[in-house]
Formats: C-alpha cells, structure tokens, sequence
C-alpha cells in the first residue's frame, strides 16, 4: 500500500523556486478529524507571503511545510468521534493555516462545510478564503452604514470582487481601483465608481473616505491615508506592519482571516444560486502550482486562481 503523496512544500524560506514539488506521507485523522482527498485547491498571497518568510513576525511556522490556505475534496476517511460527515461527502473549506496543496489532508470536522451540489470542486476551492476575508474584513471595523463611503482596493481580484459586492448590498457608496481591463466588471459587480489606477492616482480624485479595504498593500496603502475622512480608517489585508506605518490621529487595523464555516455555508449556497458572484480567473495543475504562487505575487489578475488536482 502506498503511504505517500505529492505535496508543494518549502524547506526554506526563499523566492520563486523555494515552492517544490515532493513526497510526503499520507496523513490519518485524529480525534474530530476527516480525512479529504482533495481535488482542487485556491492559490491566495499568503502562499508567496509565507515562502518568503513575511509573516514570521505574526506566527511561527516549522519547515518544511505544506502551502495552501484552501480547498475542496471528498472525505476519505473519518477519524473517531465525527458526527458531521460521512465517508464520501464532498466538502470545502479554509485550513485554518496551511497545507492545502497536498493530495490528502486532515482537517478537523468544525473547519469544514458542505459543498453545495451545484458547484463543482473548482469553483468550490476558490470561495472558502476570499468569500469569508471579504466579508469578514468589510465588517471588521464596525457596522456598515447606508452611504458611508468605502474605497476598496484591488477590487477586481479574488477579495475585492466580493467586498464590492457586500458593500453595494449594505447601500454603501462603492469607490473602486482596478486596472484597465477590468473597470466594467467592477461597475457590473456594484462599484459606484472605478478608478483606472493605470491612468489615475486615486488620491487626486477622491476624499473623505469612511472606509478603506486595502488588499493591495506597499505604496497604496501609504497614499490611502490622505483620502480618509476625519474618522476614517483603513482595513488592510496585505500589510502586517499597517500599525507601524499609520500616522499619528490616522486609524489603521490589521485584518488576519480566521475559517467561519457556518457563514463559508451560506455564502457558498449564495454562489450557487446566482445570487453572489464568483469569477476564477484561472485554472492551472497541481504540478504549476509553485508558478502560479509565483504570479500571484508578480502580477495582479482577475478573479481567482485555482489549482485542479486531476490535471
């Protein structure tokens, strides 16, 4: 019987080449755990983050270590005590940390939902982080009021997609940064308005912002701070040291996504129905996939990559 398994890990911190494709064995699930066979997988920046070693500060890790923050499968196996799954369920997911990108995973039952049947693992592997990030750092602030002003960042990828969203649903007044190529798209998913980042600097054009989500990080967070309004304050996902660089009587929160599998659940239901939108942007092999970390961190792109295991 063979115990291994393919897996992309890194040993080291380092660059491109650090991601690589190994062996590792096969692991079995403990007390609350299920075993998932996993059949695709979402690429998010914390991948290239933690290979490079950007986030020791925030937590430690030990290495080698198996990337991927997300996924969808078929629960192989149940370890004792499950009573949510069964043997052959399709499920998905947040791992609550890593180890994505491996053919078999453990996870425990409490950090995992049901795969709507409508969805197949692809599309289902690109909600679990984006979907409940979005959401989760829009409100991360406060409550969302009726024409409060929001400017987010990015908003054509796989995060800001779904913050646009949510912020049209709360009667927001939706202020957005996108390339070229995408400002339509953003205006079709409720952005009052879209700022072309390629021919503009947002700060010439916009001001008293109540909100910032900034999934973008480096120089555009620095230049958000100028577009806030007296009380406003900026959500970033993409800066661990925003506190350190938030000017005095400036307001800036750090935002680090924890899984949320009841509210994964309805979201994903959301998706199913037609009723949210989800845009994959690409889908590479399980062996491409220290490439796409790679680009990930190198280029912005629409929509979301994910990996499919079966190529």
């Amino acid at each position: 019987m063979n115990t291994l398994q393919r897996a992309v890990l890194i040993r080291a911190y380092g660059g491109a080449d650090a991601a690589q494709v190994a062996e590792i064995e096969k692991p079995e699930p403990a007390q609350g755990q299920v075993l998932v066979r996993v059949r695709a997988a979402g690429v998010n920046g914390i991948d290239w983050k933690v290979r490079e070693g950007l986030v020791r500060s925030a937590f430690s890790l030990p290495l080698p270590i198996v990337l991927g923050a997300e996924m969808a499968g078929v629960i192989e196996a149940v370890g004792a005590g499950v009573t949510r799954f069964r043997v052959g369920d399709r499920v998905m997911g947040a791992m609550g940390g890593l180890g994505a990108y491996a053919e078999f995973v453990t996870v425990s039952e409490a950090s995992l939902s049901l795969t709507p049947e409508t969805l197949d693992d692809v599309q289902a592997a690109a909600i679990p982080v984006a979907a409940v990030a979005a959401w989760k750092s829009l409100h991360h602030a406060g409550p969302i009021h009726p024409g409060q002003k929001i400017l987010i960042h990015g908003a054509a990828g796989a995060l800001g997609a779904y913050a646009v969203q949510y912020a049209k649903r709360a009667a927001a007044e939706v202020f957005a940064t996108a390339g070229t190529a995408d400002l339509e798209y953003v205006h079709r998913l409720g952005a009052d308005h879209v700022i072309d980042y390629r021919s503009q600097r947002f700060e010439d054009v916009i001001q008293g912002i109540d909100l910032v989500l900034d999934y973008v990080g480096g120089e555009v967070l620095d230049r958000s701070w100028q577009v806030l309004a007296e009380n406003g304050v900026i959500v970033g996902t993409s800066s661990p040291d925003i506190l350190a660089r938030t000017p005095a009587n400036r307001r800036g929160l750090w935002f680090m996504n924890k899984p949320d599998p009841v509210l994964l659940e309805t979201l994903a239901q959301e998706i199913a129905s037609g009723t949210l939108q989800s845009r994959i942007g690409e889908v590479v092999g399980f062996s491409d996939i220290p490439q796409a970390i790679e680009r990930n961190r190198s280029a912005s792109g629409t929509g979301k990559v994910v990996a499919d295991f079966s190529r």
